[in-house]
């Protein structure tokens, strides 16, 4: 016999352990350099004299008779793959139970670990099972739900610009960056920011309601409160420098940081006015409640809360930003954040320009599904925004140009609810209108003039924001086919268009929303000016026309009242521009001293100071003035339908509902 059977005989457990796992024509060094040397006799004839429980004399005889039928070679290929097979049962099913013999010798630690799972393994396994989801058809992602790796710009430029380029700039940014960096979603830190402290915001889990929806809630330590009302202070002044300084002692201060981001944005530093957007981003996102998870679209902000709503502004512009560096993939996932934010009320009216960025991202199945489950109940088919770019959802889902049925349907439908569209588009484009619809009634002037001043606004802002969609070569010829084929209908039937005339009538009536009216001043898009008929006072851009049932922490600061014989109308002219500027201050520094009284300075001290930034900021006023004068387009009488009824108010402002 082997050596090695005698040891199985002996009972020496843990050797025939070790060599199980070794091949047996395998040569092994050994320690001294010496080989261990090959056995010439059959070792698997000797199985078969000795026997150590039942199972393996059955496998023994299955092996005699495999030997005596095969030769040699096909012996060792059998056998290795008994082995094999016996060596992954034995790795699957560890706690079989054993023969007799191998049972009266059972490992110590395998001992230790059937007692520890027989006192806690079925508890846990138990509380594990009962925290994991039950397993089931894999549910659909929600139209809101946000995928992080949209999120980064970077990623998106890649896929434009190629990665050895962005890499090669973001590794040159990294360079010298601080030590350990939080791991964030929305923007990450840069190596020029100060070193973020304690911020003094937080954010806390206010309830959660059945569907598993959250709401959460801003909160500002007292220090953090004490350092707002210095902003608010600040901001009153009409003093940029009082903002810088406060960026400077606290540099994560969002408010502040948005604030100062605007002012950069009218010196055309656009660079730095992003810069700080990212910067406020980042510690707001860094407040964030654990439970706060942006990608499921499940988490809400009341925008009432003036803690809450510099987190929607600043989200706004941040995808301005970004859609200004032509990623409009990451804007398209900021505008999904945006919405699930506050999904009934919408306050920034981001349904004015989330199509927009799903055409120019080219997601148009994503758009499509948008529409389908979100017009039911926003009524999303009364903005000209969407029946325009859904149109152009399903021409380039289309697969050729007999396809197009439904595209063309939903275009017509367009066409002949939004009129004032067709030659504001064309003019933008810069198409020769044709002389059939220049001339035509209802494309011609006058269908802008019976526009009412509500849906002219929103016209004009869909026109002016994507005409450079409708620049493609395949569209302007898709156009100008329905645009003949709604012509050919009114021609045939006139009474046509008395459906859509009525609807136009009562939907669009009364002033604009106030959502609305916030978006077209957060967009600020060329050409567009929101009508403010209910508001008076500053526009602040860090939040720009506030509820009317705003639930406030801060009360606005009182500015100073200044007494003032000049009643001039050049002097009243000026204070209404700037309260704190002083028409007698000039005078008063040129007066000498009288009675021992002491002059003011006029090259220095505090009052010239603050004569220069009165100016200063008088002069911006002024231009900024100059600049936003616009006249409204007033309607002609003679084109207003005297026999129409709109004092229906079922209907009116729902367009946004």
């Amino acid at each position: 016999m082997s050596s090695r059977v005698l040891r199985k005989l002996q009972g020496d457990n843990e050797l025939n352990e070790e060599l199980s796992d070794l091949e047996p024509e395998s040569d092994l060094p050994v320690s001294g350099g010496a080989r261990r040397k090959q056995l010439n006799i059959n070792r698997y004839d000797l199985l078969n004299q000795q026997s150590l429980s039942e199972s393996e004399v059955k496998e023994d005889d299955n092996e005699t008779e495999v030997t005596n039928a095969h030769d040699g070679d096909e012996v060792h290929e059998s056998v290795k793959r008994r082995k094999k097979k016996k060596k992954k049962k034995s790795g699957k099913h560890s706690n079989v139970q054993r023969s007799s013999e191998d049972n009266a010798e059972v490992d110590e630690v395998e001992r230790s670990v059937r007692e520890v799972n027989r006192l806690l393994g079925e508890q846990c396994v138990s509380v594990v099972a009962s925290l994991r989801p039950e397993k089931g058809p894999p549910t659909k992602k929600g139209v809101l739900n946000v995928h992080h790796k949209y999120l980064n710009p970077n990623n998106e430029l890649k896929r434009i610009f190629g990665s050895k380029i962005i890499q090669t700039e973001h590794k040159r940014k990294l360079r010298g960056c601080r030590g350990h960096v939080r791991t964030t979603w929305l923007v990450a830190s840069k190596d020029n920011w100060p070193q973020a402290a304690k911020l003094g915001l937080s954010m806390s889990l206010q309830e959660t309601k059945p569907g598993g929806i959250h709401y959460f809630a801003y909160e500002h330590s007292q220090t953090y409160r004490q350092i707002q009302t210095k902003f608010l202070e600040a901001v009153e002044s009409l003093n940029p420098d009082n903002i810088v300084a406060i960026i400077n002692e606290h540099p994560f201060h969002v408010d502040a940081l948005i604030q100062l981001s605007e002012l950069c944005k009218l010196s055309e530093d656009l660079a730095m006015a992003a810069e700080l957007v990212e910067r406020s981003l980042y510690s707001l996102e860094c407040s964030f409640h654990p439970l706060f998870n942006i990608a499921q679209g499940n988490c809400r902000l009341d925008y009432r809360r003036q803690e809450n709503r510099i987190l929607f502004i600043t989200l706004f512009k941040h995808l301005l930003f970004v859609a200004g560096r032509a990623c409009y993939r990451t804007a398209l996932e900021l505008c999904k954040l945006l919405l699930s934010l506050d999904p009934d009320e919408d306050p920034l009216a981001v349904k004015l320009v989330i199509d927009f960025y799903a055409v120019r991202a080219k997601e148009y199945v994503w758009l499509i599904d948008f529409f389908a489950e979100w017009d039911a109940t926003k009524n999303l088919s009364q903005l000209p925004n969407f029946a325009y770019s859904t149109a152009i959802a399903y021409f380039h889902m289309s697969e050729d140009d007999n396809d197009t049925l439904k595209a063309d349907s939903l275009l017509q439908e367009a066409l002949l609810m939004f009129p004032g569209v067709l030659v504001a588009l064309l003019d933008k484009c810069s198409v020769q209108v044709d002389a059939r619809v220049s001339k035509h009634h209802y494309f011609g002037p006058t269908a802008v003039a019976k526009q009412s001043p509500a849906l002219n606004q929103l016209v004009l802002l869909y026109v002016n924001r994507s005409y450079h969609v409708w620049k493609e070569s395949d569209l302007l010829p898709w156009l100008q086919r329905n645009v003949h084929r709604v012509l050919d209908l009114i021609d045939e039937d006139p009474t046509i268009v008395k459906d859509y005339e009525l609807k136009r009538s009562r939907r669009y009536q009364g002033p604009l929303p106030r959502t609305i009216c916030r978006h077209i001043l957060l967009s600020d898009v060329k050409g567009v000016a929101p009508v403010m008929e209910d508001f008076s006072g500053p526009v602040l851009s860090f939040d720009p026309l506030p509820p009317l049932d705003s639930i406030n922490i801060y009360e606005k600061p009182k500015r100073p009242r200044i007494v003032n014989s000049n009643s001039s109308a050049v002097g009243i002219f000026f204070r209404s521009l700037l309260p704190s500027f002083n028409a007698d201050l000039p005078e008063q520094l040129l007066q000498p001293e009288e009675n021992g009284a002491r002059a003011l300075p006029l090259n220095g001290g505090e009052e010239g100071n603050d004569l220069r930034q009165s100016i200063a900021s008088l002069v911006g006023a002024m231009r900024d003035l100059l600049n936003n004068i616009r006249l409204p387009d007033v309607p002609n009488e003679a084109d207003v339908d005297e026999n129409d009824d709109s004092d229906d108010d079922d209907e009116q402002n729902n367009y946004l509902t």
